[in-house]
């Protein structure tokens, strides 16, 4: 392993010498503060309630912890940052076997984890052919590991769920990690996330303000169409004011492909949020899981990153590249 590989994938200073770094994260470190006082002078002053202030306070101190985990493997480097998503994908699969039954076929879930793996350690020897080549890679060994356990009732049942956990979970989420290969990681990763779980909440904002029409009634009926547009308006927003700080000098430092990219990740966040409500509409549950105080699911709470992630890392791939100066193929460049 050479000099540079080592140095992104655990040398922290590099952190504090990234200006949108060091500035996004004491602005969320001021914004969850702020919650924190705006609840406790709420709660004190009689203005809401005790259930009320119970499940703000969760959810804040939550979100607190997700910062933390989410921050750290960035701050200490590109290794951590890959370890953590990969951890999040294996994370959001257990939910998802759990709730859909999928864990009790041990061979088809041992395929789903052996994929998961195979596409995070692509990622990790910055591979990108052989990281392209997981996705039908992990379907072959997920259609041939289903057929071993001789049992054709239920097989296509089961295999497309596993296929559809992979996809979403292995490769969609493997496509984040990817971008931890490119030298200005940190503000890639850390622009995405923000922009993607700000805008969960403002579709939330906008939909109770101005909300009139259900966006889907049936799959999620607390979405409005109103939601949708002023998230898609607001998210385009934070990524055009945001954007030049990260792509400074970069094809993609211009107001048209930064607008773009602001509405296809809004677009596809709020779809990844709508196929994992359809499939707890499918299958009668409220979460995905009660891990999180306040949100419910580690997937409940992600579930906008899986269609999204590779939106993102396409778009800004066709103009830029990711990681296209540093080396490739680090364990096996030899072969």
């Amino acid at each position: 392993m050479d000099a540079a590989t080592t140095a992104r994938w655990f040398d922290y200073t590099q952190a504090l010498e990234n200006r949108f770094f060091v500035t996004a994260g004491f602005g969320i470190g001021a914004l969850l503060l702020i919650a924190l006082l705006l609840t406790t002078v709420l709660s004190r002053s009689g203005k809401i309630g005790k259930e009320r202030s119970r499940e703000l306070f969760s959810r804040t101190f939550t979100w607190v912890g997700l910062v933390i985990a989410i921050g750290a493997p960035l701050f200490f480097g590109a290794f951590w940052t890959i370890l953590a998503l990969l951890f999040l994908s294996i994370f959001c699969y257990r939910e998802f076997a759990r709730i859909t039954g999928l864990f009790r076929n041990y061979l088809v879930s041992i395929a789903v984890v052996i994929g998961i793996v195979v596409v995070f350690f692509a990622v990790l020897d910055h591979w990108y052919n052989f990281f392209t080549a997981t996705s039908s890679l992990g379907v072959v060994l997920i259609v041939t590991l289903g057929v071993l356990s001789d049992r054709p009732n239920g097989y296509l049942q089961r295999v497309a769920l596993a296929v559809l956990a992979f996809l979403m979970f292995g490769v969609s989420l493997g496509h984040v990690a990817y971008m931890a290969n490119d030298s200005n990681f940190r503000s890639l990763i850390l622009l995405f996330l923000i922009a993607v779980e700000l805008n969960d909440v403002f579709a939330y904002l906008a939909g109770n303000l101005f909300g009139r029409r259900k966006l889907a009634p049936e799959t999620s009926p607390n979405k409005t169409i109103e939601g949708s547009l002023g998230a898609v308006v607001s998210t385009t927003l934070l990524i055009y004011f945001l954007g030049p700080f990260v792509f400074e000098g970069t094809a993609m430092d211009s107001a048209g492909k930064l607008i773009t990219l602001g509405v296809i990740v809004s677009l596809t966040g709020q779809l990844g949020d709508l196929v994992i409500s359809s499939v707890k509409r499918d299958l009668g549950i409220k979460d995905t899981g009660n891990i999180l105080p306040g949100h419910g699911g580690i997937l409940d709470r992600f579930d906008s990153l899986l269609l999204a992630g590779p939106a993102y890392f396409h778009f800004i791939g066709y103009f830029n590249g990711f990681g296209l100066n540093e080396p490739t193929r680090i364990f096996w460049g030899g072969l």
